[in-house]
């Protein structure tokens, strides 16, 4: 039996970008949350007095925005603690973690976001000047340099990229670099001794820097002379800019001998954020990757929360524990209609002619199985115009000899006779794809949208094709193809047109090598991307013909 007392079903550790934005999604989700930070809230970027490059945001403030997120998250319920995590058990259903002061938190999953820190040089001044002048990412503040003069200490691959860079804004960029060579490779090392607005001393270290609220003076000194030289603020420049690029440094420390590492500690997780210890997941800059920014941050901790929220509700299914907001009759509580759609939902329902029928096959102690039972019976509670009726796979042996090749759980349309009409969906149909479900039960019983006939004609003409859509129940441009697909089906009693929500088919995503929805799959093997009207479909179908005509013969 499974002692749920104090149990949270998420914990996030660190309460930078990536785990602000992981709280948020988590939060929303219903997810009872804790966040874990020993410090303060924000990460690195909360030192950065001016953030311009976040979409959406003119201009603000990395101390504001990530205020924000916190009370954002805040208002979805979730808590936070001031603590420094010190110990880990990361083995078993259940996670635990152990703090400085000697707490014990307990929870179904956890999501590391402890971040990366720039490695400091510890040069008088540095520590001072952060943020005012010394900076460690050239992509988040090149831009405020713009004229100025700029020093950049370094000598390997992100020093010699990072100068790059900077000469887009900087008047001039000198590099100080201990050695007496570049460390990286000598293609990018000759790009910046050929670049004509980059100096570079090598054999060179950096001494102090001094100023009021900006900098104003910078000393180096030889390493092998020991001659020392000092740099002063330009006439007419009001500062200057000093970047170190001396490496990162993950803050992973008490994961060690815990979970999946590199060479130099940082977790090694999937493009989905998954670790090696299943229900543990490692978003932000704790990850090896290439460009350290805000954005890349927060996207990180929303796919983590997003895969975080499915293998817990899956979890409390498998462990028999009861789910919050639960209503007799459903494991999941969610309501997947607003007022206004219900109010749409009954105006095109009221112009259908006859019932449709909905028959769904799902799978016991399946997470998308119990959305799909649940968005279902809200939605026969909105019209009588659906005969809806739901069953376990292996229920009804019938029905599935007529999905054929279907994968489940699934939720398949019948027109008014009992026909199946080729129309399913391996997803819940909501959000984007509610219009494409909506849509398709008035082509197959109500007027139907409006088609040439000639379009119609050549429809009927296709031969048999299976069509999967992938999608992403957030993709704008997604249902605009279901819509294609399905009416197809319907059409022609040879096309099949499944949509598949990806998120919960990883299997025909990693089969197919999709990184893109929406993405059209056709017989198992052909495979196209992007927005497709129902004309285009056609004429894409019909050379698809064409080409199998040909190599038959």
């Amino acid at each position: 039996m499974i002692n749920t007392a104090n149990l949270y079903d998420l914990i996030i550790v660190g309460a930078g970008p990536a785990g602000l934005s992981a709280a948020i999604y988590a939060g929303r989700a219903k997810l009872r949350t804790l966040v874990i930070e020993k410090s303060d809230i924000g990460g690195q970027i909360k030192i950065t007095a001016e953030v311009r490059n976040y979409p959406g945001l003119l201009t603000t403030s990395g101390e504001a925005l990530t205020a924000e997120m916190k009370k954002q998250a805040v208002s979805f319920g979730v808590e936070f603690v001031t603590d420094d995590v010190v110990g880990v058990a990361l083995e078993g259903d259940i996670k635990e973690l152990t703090t400085k002061v000697g707490e014990a938190y307990r929870a179904l999953g956890i999501i590391i976001a402890t971040g990366a820190r720039p490695r400091k040089l510890g040069f008088e001044g540095e520590a001072e000047f952060t943020g005012r002048g010394i900076g460690y990412c050239a992509t988040c503040d090149g831009a405020f340099f713009a004229g100025k003069e700029v020093f950049v200490i370094g000598a390997g691959f992100a020093a010699a990229e990072e100068a790059i860079f900077l000469t887009r804004f900087a008047r001039k960029v000198t590099i100080i670099a201990r050695e007496p060579e570049f460390t990286c490779s000598k293609t990018i090392a000759d790009r910046v001794l050929a670049h004509e607005k980059i100096e570079v001393k090598f054999n060179t270290e950096i001494i102090y820097v001094r100023g009021t609220n900006v900098l104003k003076e910078a000393k180096f000194i030889d390493n092998k002379t020991k001659e020392t030289w000092t740099y002063y603020v330009g006439r007419g420049d009001s500062s200057f800019g000093v970047f170190v690029f001396v490496g990162y440094e993950p803050i992973s420390e008490m994961l060690k001998n815990h979970i999946e590492m590199d060479r130099f500690g940082y977790v090694l997780a999937s493009d989905e954020m998954e670790t090696n210890k299943p229900g543990v997941w490692a978003a932000g800059d704790i990850r090896p990757k290439r460009l350290r920014q805000l954005v890349t941050a927060v996207s990180d901790g929303a796919i983590a929360a997003t895969g975080a929220e499915r293998y817990i509700a899956e979890k409390k299914l498998e462990l028999g524990i009861a789910v919050e907001h639960e209503e007799p009759g459903h494991e999941i509580a969610e309501d997947f209609f607003t007022d206004d759609t219900r109010a749409q939902i009954k105006y095109v329902m009221g112009r259908c002619q006859s019932k449709v029928g909905i028959r769904a096959v799902l799978k016991k102690n399946d997470l998308l199985s119990e959305k799909i039972r649940q968005f279902l019976n809200q939605f026969a509670e909105i019209t009588d115009k659906v005969d809806v009726q739901v069953f376990d796979k292996g229920e009804n042996a019938q029905l599935e000899s007529k999905l054929g090749e279907a994968m489940y759980p699934v939720v398949a349309l019948l027109d008014s006779g009992g026909e199946y009409t080729g129309a399913s969906f391996n997803a819940v149909p909501g959000g984007h794809e509610l219009e494409s479900f909506i849509l398709a039960i008035y082509n197959i019983v109500g007027p139907g949208q409006a088609i040439e006939d000639s379009l119609k004609a050549r429809i009927k003409k296709l031969p048999t094709f299976d069509l999967k859509i992938g999608i992403s129940l957030s993709c704008t441009m997604c249902p605009d193809l279901v819509q294609a697909c399905q009416r197809l089906s319907i059409l022609n009693p040879d096309i099949t047109a499944a949509m598949v929500d990806l998120t919960y088919f990883p299997e025909l995503r990693d089969k197919h090598s999709i990184m893109s929805v929406p993405a059209l799959i056709v017989n198992d093997s052909d495979i196209l991307f992007g927005r497709k009207g129902i004309g285009d479909l056609v004429t894409i179908l019909e050379e698809k013909r064409t080409q199998d005509e040909g190599q038959k013969v």
